[in-house]
């Protein structure tokens, strides 16, 4: 047997196989799990393919490292995505995959529990656990701590809110209750579940139910809807996304445009990403005075950073995609939205986009400035490390705002580093001598405040 042959496996790390690098080929940070884990979990919307991932591949790295993070890290996880990202479906997944593992079970219940915030994710939950059943989907019993958590999350909702999400589906509500058998709290609402059971919640004042109503004999379709709109709005009966999300729909009914402005300067923003103005601008322009007094409302009072921060925003291409397959927001949204959050605490700013190159760009506020970062370049290629040697001065903090996603070999930050991800992606360059954060919601900002405060 021939005992001299190159070994390519052993010479690996001589050779630098071993070194994780980025989609477009930076040398990027061999993660820890919980590192990686969360890099996946905070951007995430959830099966959505990104601009260099598959969403499927995404899930299917998120259920292989949860088994890796240890229970309570992926528990406290689970309950950051729902709460201070505002994610939906990705902390079901990640409570999902915890039932999977003995070492992971102890804490399915008080997580679920707690991550369920809407009706429909008693529903939405059932069906990502039946999700990859084999053979027929209703054929996984569900264990006994996700029995535990969905019946005391069951016992939070009104009528309202189990009518409003009772929606035709696979699973319905009704199924989740027998499932769990959870039990009422009171007499009350054990006639309310009764109800659900049979059919017979009142029907809710949405605007769905409204909208699909038949206008009365003689009334045009066009008048019937924009004198529902009209009346929601008057009536305050639409929530703050729903509002967002039918700008455009309340144009075309030709909705009395100082209507939809009260209703935008009374909506309450605290469950808003930055990023849903932004991109309700972008197809309601008449209204960008209302939605930015909105987006920038709850920073009326917010402490400055104090000292000089330079931002750095990435509008390469792979920013401009969508944040996912049916949405119309973009990647850049999210950087965009977070860049004006920012521009607002920092007590002295320089601004700079960079794709090929770095640009300086004037620090307008709100809108302005998202106009000035989405045309100081072409969306090109992402040369982060050369952009950070253009960038002159002394400074307290620099933040990157990015998908991680770069050319080029990132060097450290002069003084304190921040890199802030808004992509799901595998590997990224902004760990080591960089503070990373992963997500795009206003937490992120105050993280930096809070870890500064620490120190």
């Amino acid at each position: 047997m021939k005992l001299n042959i190159l070994k390519l496996t052993a010479l690996k790390p001589l050779l630098g196989f071993g070194q994780p690098h980025t989609h477009e080929g930076a040398p990027a940070v061999r993660l820890s799990p919980e590192q990686a884990l969360r890099r996946s979990v905070l951007a995430c919307m959830l099966w959505e393919r990104e601009f260099y991932e598959d969403g499927l591949t995404i899930a299917a790295r998120i259920a292989e490292l949860v088994p890796q993070v240890p229970v309570a890290q992926v528990a406290a996880l689970a309950v950051e995505a729902r709460t201070a990202m505002k994610l939906r479906h990705v902390p079901l997944l990640l409570v999902r995959e915890m039932a999977r593992h003995a070492s992971h079970r102890s804490l399915v219940a008080e997580t679920l529990a707690t991550v369920i915030q809407r009706a429909d994710e008693l529903a939405e939950f059932v069906a990502i656990y039946w999700a990859d059943s084999a053979g027929s989907a209703k054929n996984a019993p569900l264990s006994a701590q996700v029995k535990k958590g969905l019946a005391a999350a069951f016992t939070r909702f009104d009528e309202y809110a189990l009518a409003k999400y009772d929606r035709a589906g696979e699973v319905r509500l009704r199924d989740v209750l027998f499932l769990c058998h959870a039990k009422p709290v009171d007499a009350v609402q054990a006639v309310l579940w009764k109800r659900l059971v049979a059919g017979e919640l009142a029907t809710p004042d949405t605007w769905e139910v409204a909208l699909s109503a038949a206008p009365e004999a003689g009334v045009e379709p066009a008048v019937h809807k924009r004198a529902v709109w009209e009346r929601l709005l008057i009536e305050r009966k639409l929530g703050a996304l729903a509002l967002l999300r039918n700008l455009r729909n309340m144009k075309a009914a030709d909705v009395d445009q100082a209507l939809v402005e009260q209703a935008i300067d009374a909506l309450n923003p605290e469950r808003v990403l930055p990023f849903r103005f932004l991109a309700a601008a972008r197809y309601a322009p008449q209204l960008e005075e209302s939605l930015e007094r909105a987006m920038l409302r709850a920073l009326a009072n917010t402490v400055k950073l104090p000292g000089r921060t330079v931002l750095l925003v990435d509008v390469s291409g792979s920013m401009i995609a969508p944040l996912s397959r049916k949405s119309e927001m973009l990647r850049t949204d999210a950087a965009y939205g977070l860049a004006v959050l920012l521009r607002e605490i920092c007590e002295k700013v320089s601004i700079y986009t960079f794709s090929e190159r770095a640009q300086l760009i004037a620090p307008r506020r709100g809108f302005a400035l998202r106009d000035a970062m989405e045309v100081s370049q072409p969306h090109s290629g992402t040369y982060l490390g050369k952009a950070l040697d253009a960038v002159t001065g002394e400074y307290d903090r620099i933040v990157v705002i990015t998908d991680e996603q770069s050319h080029d070999r990132v060097p450290a930050p002069r003084g304190k580093g921040y890199v802030i991800n808004v992509a799901s992606a595998k590997n990224g360059v902004g760990y080591g001598s960089w503070q990373h954060i992963d997500g795009f919601s206003e937490p992120v900002v105050e993280y930096i405040r809070e870890l500064e405060a620490s120190h």
